[in-house]
């Protein structure tokens, strides 16, 4: 593994063609923005590009590729953006985890697993670096780009509201504003706008939301047979995590989603008290210090069981 700047990676991607793009499993604005984001601006270089995910990709985001034809084509060379390890590639990482040529990312959690990195862990969204590999790329950087990487920068950063967004996070917002990106329009879509299977979804979530270490630990799990009960899709679930810590007095927020064939997915919200990095590493996951993720190969009932032990530890 080597580390590279922007430069190196901008060169290394113009000397390359037949560029296969992977997002992490679960897709959120992040990595599908810096995914397709990428991919329109290598395509607009004359590079044959295209961006697969393990899962379905929510339809709030339909419009950052509303039109974009990716070519067909056999990978030469393969990229991974927002992807702190490999299992969080999903169904894709056996297939991919020990053939990434590069990796763009900005999570401290960052196992190196790629041939090349690019890592900048000051950045509040993998857009904010992608946008700079653009310029450097020499590509304009049109609306349909601008729209992608603000959507990217504007899902990670909460709207701008988490701790994590810098003076070059506005900065990179407002240059992508100039340049076309319907800020209005995309936060509507993303903070303010629910379907009625994911509304029914959140009621049965908040229904069943549970407290431990003294109200300190928020657990909310969604059970295959919630999605049955309301129609909700997983890709839906991505707004419930957030709920969890929104709760006074609760420092630990854990999401735990179980998936079809029984094992689990769990999205973790802290505040400054605890690493939420930390906690996902014990059970192979990452992130960043305040929203990280994991999976585990057990029930959900287990799965509870383990993370709040975990929880408890750290809070002592």
């Amino acid at each position: 593994m080597m580390r590279i700047n922007v430069d190196e990676c901008a060169k290394m991607l113009m000397e390359q063609d037949n560029i296969l793009i992977l997002t992490h499993a679960h897709p959120d604005g992040d990595t599908l923005g810096a995914g397709f984001g990428l991919c329109r601006a290598l395509l607009k270089t004359g590079k044959k590009a295209r961006v697969i995910c393990a899962d379905e990709i929510p339809s709030k985001y339909m419009s950052i590729f509303k039109e974009l034809k990716m070519p067909e084509f056999e990978e030469d060379f393969i990229v991974a953006v927002d992807v702190a390890t490999p299992n969080l590639l999903g169904d894709l990482c056996e297939k991919y985890e020990n053939r990434i040529d590069l990796c763009i990312d900005h999570h401290k959690s960052n196992s190196e697993y790629a041939k090349k990195l690019l890592l900048d862990v000051d950045a509040a969204a993998a857009c904010e670096t992608i946008l700079e590999v653009v310029k450097k790329l020499g590509v304009e950087v049109d609306k349909e780009i601008a729209d992608c990487l603000f959507t990217g920068i504007s899902t990670d950063t909460g709207c701008f509201r988490y701790s994590s967004v810098t003076a070059n996070t506005f900065k990179a917002a407002a240059e992508l504003v100039e340049l076309g990106a319907e800020n209005g329009f995309i936060n509507r879509i993303m903070f303010e706008t629910k379907t009625k299977t994911y509304a029914a979804l959140e009621r049965l979530a908040i229904e069943g939301m549970q407290f431990f270490s003294n109200d300190r630990v928020c657990v909310i799990t969604i059970t295959q047979d919630m999605y049955k009960q309301t129609g909700a899709k997983e890709h839906e679930t991505e707004a419930i995590a957030p709920l969890t810590r929104q709760i006074e007095g609760v420092e630990i927020g854990l999401t735990i989603r179980e998936k079809p064939n029984g094992e689990c997915k769990c999205s973790i919200r802290t505040f400054e008290s605890v690493d939420a990095a930390k906690l996902a590493s014990f059970f192979g996951g990452g992130g960043h210090k305040q929203a990280a993720a994991c999976r585990l190969e057990c029930s959900v009932e287990e799965a509870e069981k383990r993370l709040v032990a975990k929880c408890e530890e750290l809070l002592k």
